[in-house]
Order: C-alpha cells, then sequence, then structure tokens
C-alpha cells in the first residue's frame, strides 16, 4: 500500500497542499495571505500545520536567513492517484468499469474526452504487453 493511502490529508492540510502545488515553494506567510482570502487564519495556526505536514512526510523545506522556505516532496499527481484508488474501493466496490459508466452516463464526456480517454487504454494496453 502506497504511503499516501495510509497518511491521507484532512481537508485544511488538503487545501494547504494545493497552494504548495500550485506555487511550488511557499513560506507560512505565503499560505496565510492565500488562505486568508476566504477567510480569517492565524499565523501560528498555519505554522503549526504545515510543521505536522513535514513531519508526516508531505512537506520539506530549505532555510533562506530565518525563513522556511516549504515545497511538496509528494506529487500532486501520486496523491490523487491514491485517491482516486480509494474513492473505486469505496463507492464502485473496487470496479473502475463502474466508476467509468458512473462518469459516462451522469457526467457524459465530450468527443475530445473520448479520445484522449481512448489513447491513455491504448497506451497501458501496449505498456502491459
Amino acid at each position: 500500500m502506497a504511503k499516501a493511502e495510509t497518511n491521507p490529508l484532512t481537508p485544511a492540510q488538503r487545501e494547504i497542499m494545493e497552494i504548495v502545488w500550485e506555487s511550488g515553494e511557499v513560506t507560512v506567510a505565503d499560505v496565510r495571505a492565500a488562505l486568508s482570502a476566504s477567510r480569517d487564519v492565524a499565523r501560528n495556526t498555519v505554522q503549526t500545520m504545515m510543521v505536522r505536514l513535514e513531519e508526516r512526510g508531505w512537506l520539506t523545506h530549505r532555510e533562506d536567513g530565518r525563513t522556511f522556505v516549504y515545497s511538496a516532496k509528494r506529487a500532486r499527481k501520486a496523491t490523487l492517484g491514491a485517491k482516486v484508488s480509494q474513492m473505486v474501493d469505496r463507492m464502485f466496490s473496487g470496479s473502475p468499469e463502474e466508476m467509468v459508466t458512473a462518469l459516462i452516463e451522469y457526467r457524459g464526456l465530450t468527443a475530445e474526452e473520448a479520445k484522449r480517454i481512448r489513447e491513455m487504454i491504448n497506451k497501458a494496453d501496449k505498456r502491459q504487453s
């Protein structure tokens, strides 16, 4: 089992990670400023959450003078893959086919989306051969 699956993010932690993934490198002040656009949040709260994210293996930091500059230790794509896997297991009884059926029947696909998905399936088939 991948580490991201056994160490999931809370909604608040995910919000911070989205800011980090979008920005590349951030300080506590950067994250607080981004979060403050939608709600009031204390600097100490943000700092504590970021330290905990680092302890749990989601973030890493470098020092720039007295300032810690954080970056993601785990790629967003890998994290999303783990979440999708969990969703397939929980909501679709482990069946990717049921997930795709739900996507097609309830949301629908544009012709371009369907084309890209077919290309992804063809590439996956070639890798498995």
